[in-house]
Order: structure tokens, then sequence, then C-alpha cells
């Protein structure tokens, strides 16, 4: 939804209750079960609300990603405030698999929604790309990270790391190769 203006008040506590239940709705696994119009009774909204901020199904669950991503750049970039951007890098990837890992149902619905609407959400792997890009370099300047390794590799890493969330002993696995992935990006002595 493209808005001009800011949302009267009202009008974004239910926009933003309608957000919270779709993504509770996603967490536990059941987003494509439900009638879309059920999300509305769920939020305590009416159908009319539902629609005029989210008039299908996929604007709802692209806002729900988007508001993710918006959430995870900005840990990345308090991350980075508070620790040198190797010690920044490797608690945004650790806390990446927690996140993952307490998220398997949005993780799910997600990529289910990607393999259907991958332009849609394509900006947001985008921007989430950029705020690690950034992260990266900051780490070579620091000359704590090689200069050989981009933040393509790091996404790369984290997208198999999601996509394989179903596996026996995922935890155990990602957080290896989240070690492996820290091991290969620093730099040499």
């Amino acid at each position: 939804m493209t808005v001009d203006k800011p949302l009267r008040a009202d009008a974004q506590r239910k926009r933003d209750a309608l957000l919270a239940t779709a993504r509770e709705v996603f967490d536990a696994g059941g987003f494509f079960d439900l009638r879309f119009d059920d999300f509305a009774r769920l939020a305590g909204v009416g159908t009319g609300t539902l629609y005029r901020h989210f008039p299908t199904r996929e604007a709802l669950a692209e806002a729900v990603y988007h508001g993710e991503i918006a959430a995870l750049c900005d840990r990345l970039r308090q991350l980075r405030a508070v620790l040198p951007a190797a010690e920044a890098l490797a608690a945004f990837l650790r806390g990446m698999v927690d996140h993952i890992a307490a998220h398997v149902g949005l993780a799910r619905t997600l990529s289910t929604l990607m393999a259907t609407r991958s332009d849609a959400l394509a900006e947001g792997s985008r921007e989430l790309e950029r705020a690690v890009t950034d992260l990266v370099a900051a780490a070579v300047r620091e000359g704590t990270v090689r200069d050989d390794v981009d933040a393509g590799a790091v996404m790369m890493a984290l997208h198999g790391i999601s996509a394989a969330h179903d596996r026996p002993g995922w935890r155990v696995e990602a957080d290896g190769v989240i070690t492996l992935v820290l091991d290969g990006l620093r730099r040499p002595l």
C-alpha cells in the first residue's frame, strides 16, 4: 500500500493488528490454511479494514516480509553501533540462526511465497544484502575480514541455512555453517 501521508492513529493500530496477526499465523504455519477474511476476525477488525490495508493475501504477506527485513536491518545497525564490524557480523549471523529457528513457520511461508512472487519480495532481499555488504565492507576496512570475499557469499550461506530448516539436526548444522563462514571470512594473520 502506497501512503502519501501518515495513517491516523486508529488506522495504524488496525494495520499493526493485522500484521501482528498475520505474523502469528505465519509462525504457526497456517497462513495458507486460513481464509483471507479470517485475518480480520483474528485481528479484531472488520473485513473492510483488512481489504483497505491489504487487498490480497499476497499484499499482507509482502507487508509482513518487509517488516521482517526492516527489523533485521535495524538489528544489524544496532549491533554495528556498539560492536566492531567483525563482531557485529558474527552476532548478526548467529542471531539470524536464532531468528530462523524461532520462526520456522514464517520461513516456510516466505519460501513458498518467494517461489511464486519472487519479484515482489526481491527488494527486501536486496535491502538486507546491502546492509550485510556495508557491514562486511566495514570489517574489511578494520582489517578483520578478508577483502576477497563479498557479502554475496554470506547471503548464500544464510539462504542455504534457511532453506534447509527441515533437516534433522538443523540447528547444530546451522551453527556449524555460521562458524565455517566466520572462519572463512577471517583475515589470515
